[in-house]
């Protein structure tokens, strides 16, 4: 695994945090073809919405580009959720989710000077546009969708709770290091779920180098520590947990996985 330590989020943008995480997770990845690709596309992005002289219909050209004529979208059929999260596999498949898609449009679109932001919505990554003198825009990275005030609400309701309500600050921009976060959750779940502890071990490892007393990532990176049977280390980060977050009812689970792995120690020796 590469170093983390050199990586300053406040002084690089969204795309090249995501690109140094990546380097650090995957030793395979390949960031600079990953940096080259979008060097082309961003050119021919360029030239295709060269003719329109304002701010918003040269986005509405680029979500055409993207969408229409590039095909980028969500995933369909039988796939992993990982595939869908590495930049480089997204590139290739042109099939991603909210957040992935949201980074490689976004990248494009703050190079082509675009005021287009991210937003962690409740349920998803969304973008913004703002303009000057003119309404918001609120943009589903699945689809390049404009999102209305009507589609943000039901989607709160379907997902959070019925009573669910949509306050201004679910639509404030997000920084860099929190939109990282959040794909790195995603990333690292869906690859705990795969059985690839060792990549879900790294990313854990990244998110503990930005919040380093996490107890819900230190939980994580026990459970990860329990199924590749380096139970020493795995017992003292589910034991960190149960102590730091008691009234937490997954301690009661921990609690019993902990008593488990201290029986197999026994038995062991």
């Amino acid at each position: 695994m590469k170093s983390f330590s050199n990586i300053n989020f406040s002084k690089i943008s969204l795309f090249e945090s995501i690109i140094a995480v990546s380097q650090v997770i995957r030793s395979d990845f390949p960031a600079h073809a990953v940096i080259s690709e979008l060097k082309t596309r961003i050119k021919e992005a360029e030239s295709y919405i060269s003719s329109e002289c304002t701010p918003n219909r040269q986005l509405k050209k680029l979500l055409e580009l993207f969408y229409i004529h590039w095909k980028f979208g969500g995933a369909s059929g039988i796939y992993k959720l990982s595939d869908t999260l590495w930049i480089d596999n997204v590139l290739k498949t042109r099939q991603g989710t909210a957040v992935s898609l949201g980074i490689v449009f976004l990248h494009i679109a703050q190079a082509l000077k675009l005021p287009l932001n991210p937003v962690i919505f409740p349920t998803q990554l969304i973008l913004r546009a703002d303009w000057i003198n003119k309404k918001k825009w609120l943009i589903n990275p699945f689809n390049g969708d404009i999102l209305d005030q009507h589609t943000l609400e039901v989607w709160l309701k379907g997902n959070i709770s019925p009573t669910a309500e949509l306050y201004e600050n679910d639509l404030y921009k997000a920084e860099s290091i929190t939109v990282v976060r959040k794909m790195l959750d995603i990333l690292k779940s869906a690859l705990m779920e795969e059985k690839k502890m060792e990549l879900a071990l790294n990313v854990t490892n990244v998110l503990l180098e930005i919040d380093p007393n996490d107890p819900y990532e230190i939980r994580d990176r026990g459970l990860i520590y329990a199924q590749l049977e380096c139970n020493h280390v795995a017992l003292t980060d589910l034991i960190y947990f149960v102590e730091h977050c008691p009234e937490d009812p997954i301690s009661e689970i921990i609690k019993v996985q902990i008593h488990s792995i201290e029986q197999k120690k026994m038995i062991l020796h």
